[in-house]
C-alpha cells in the first residue's frame, strides 16, 4: 500500500497534541487525581455552567442525529454578531473549518502563508491537500507582517494569521491587520483564527472587510474561553460566497447534538465568560512575576497561556511530568528552548511555578 497512497500522506507531520493526564499517570506511576494539565490551553474552571445543564437537559436525545445545519446555533449568531446566518459555517472544533478551507482553496502546486511559529494544523491542512507551505520568520515570536506580504506570489492562495498567535501569545491590532488585508492580492484568501481572541480586552473586527467584499474568513472555537474542549465545536464567518464552498466540503451532522446545545447556552453566560478571563488576567500576572524573580527569559502577552525560556525544555519538560505537572515543549514549533505552560487558577499557577523551580 505505500506505493498507493496519497504522496502528501508519507510526509505528513504528526500533530502531538498535549499529554493527557492519564497518559503521564501510566508513564510514572502518578495518581491521576494529583496531576496538573497545563499543557492544551483549556479553561482551567472547567466548562460554562450554563453549557453543562444544557447538555445535562438533552442527553436524553443521543438516538436522533443532530440538526445538520445547527440552525439554532446560526441564529443566535447571527443576531449576536449582526451578520446573515449563511455567514457561518459549523465545524467538530475550528479545526475542521481550516481542513474545509484548505480543501476548497488549496491544490497541488498552490502555496499557503503563515508564520513559522503559528498553529501546525495550517500546515498539516495544506500539506494533505496537496499544498506547499510557505513559512515565514517571526523575529522575537512576533509576526513580521512585511515579511508575509513578500511571501505573498501568484501561486498563494490562503495567508493564515492566529491573533493572539498560538503557541507565541504576540498580539496584533486592529489598524495592523486591516492594512494588511488591503494590501494583499485579490485572488489571496486570508483567514484570521481568533481562537483566543475572548481572553482580550480589544478584539479585532473584520466585518467591514467582509461586508465590502473582500475575501476574508474569520474563525471563532468553544474550545477556549467557554470551556467546551472535549465536545469539539468551532465556526467562521465571512461573506456568504465563500461559506457556501466550505458547506459543500462539510459532512453531514458533523458537530454532535450536545456541543450545539451547549455552545448555544455558553453564548449567554457572560458571567462566566468574564471570571474566566479577569483569572487569565490575574494569572498572567502571577507568572510574569514569577519568572523575574527566578531571573527567566519569557513572552506573555495574549491568549490564555505563557512562553518561558529554560536550558535544554525538552528535559524539564519529563521532569515537570515527573512531579505531575504537564506543561507544553515546543521543538516542533523550531522552539527548543521554550515551554508553554497554559495559565491556570492561583494555586495551579503557584503549584506549576513552585515545580518549575525545583525542576531548575
Amino acid at each position: 500500500m505505500k506505493d498507493t497512497v496519497k504522496p502528501q500522506i508519507k510526509n505528513l507531520p504528526v500533530y502531538e497534541t498535549g499529554k493527557p493526564i492519564e497518559y503521564v499517570a501510566r508513564e510514572f506511576g502518578l495518581d491521576p487525581d494529583n496531576i496538573l494539565k497545563m499543557a492544551s490551553n483549556e479553561n482551567p474552571l472547567g466548562a460554562s455552567p450554563k453549557a453543562v445543564k444544557a447538555v445535562l437537559d438533552h442527553v436524553s436525545g443521543l438516538n436522533y442525529y443532530p440538526d445538520g445545519t445547527c440552525y439554532n446555533l446560526r441564529q443566535k449568531l447571527a443576531k449576536l454578531w449582526n451578520l446573515k446566518p449563511a455567514q457561518f459555517v459549523f465545524g467538530n472544533g475550528s479545526n475542521e473549518i481550516l481542513e474545509f478551507i484548505a480543501q476548497c482553496y488549496v491544490d497541488k502546486g498552490d502555496e499557503t502563508v503563515f508564520g513559522n511559529q503559528s498553529f501546525i494544523v495550517y500546515k498539516l491542512a495544506t500539506i494533505f491537500a496537496g499544498g506547499t507551505c510557505v513559512g515565514v520568520e517571526m523575529p522575537g515570536l512576533r509576526y513580521d507582517l512585511d515579511r508575509m506580504l513578500d511571501a505573498v506570489t501568484e501561486k498563494t492562495k490562503i495567508v493564515f494569521i492566529t491573533n493572539p498567535n498560538n503557541p507565541t501569545g504576540c498580539v496584533l491590532k486592529q489598524d495592523e491587520i486591516v492594512n494588511f488585508v488591503k494590501a494583499l492580492p485579490e485572488h489571496v484568501l486570508f483567514c484570521l483564527d481568533e481562537a483566543y481572541t475572548e481572553f482580550e480586552d480589544s478584539q479585532v473586527d473584520l466585518r467591514p472587510l467582509i461586508a465590502e467584499g473582500r475575501n476574508v474568513i474569520c474563525l471563532r472555537t468553544f474550545s477556549k474561553i467557554y470551556g467546551l474542549a472535549g465536545l469539539r465545536i468551532g465556526y467562521s464567518y465571512s461573506n456568504e460566497t465563500i461559506a457556501g464552498y466550505l458547506n459543500r466540503a462539510r459532512e453531514p451532522f458533523n458537530v454532535n447534538s450536545l456541543a450545539q446545545v451547549a455552545a448555544v447556552a455558553a453564548l449567554d453566560d457572560d458571567e462566566f465568560v468574564s471570571r474566566s478571563r479577569r483569572i487569565n488576567k490575574e494569572g498572567r500576572r502571577q507568572f510574569e512575576k514569577a519568572f523575574q524573580e527566578m531571573g527567566l527569559q519569557y513572552f506573555s502577552e495574549g491568549g490564555n497561556f505563557v512562553m518561558v525560556k529554560v536550558e535544554d525544555a525538552p528535559g524539564k519538560f519529563v521532569e515537570m511530568q515527573k512531579r505531575g505537572v504537564i506543561v507544553r515543549p515546543n521543538v516542533g514549533y523550531g522552539l527548543p528552548d521554550w515551554l508553554r505552560i497554559t495559565i491556570g487558577t492561583p494555586e495551579q499557577n503557584q503549584r506549576c511555578i513552585q515545580e518549575l523551580k525545583n525542576t531548575l
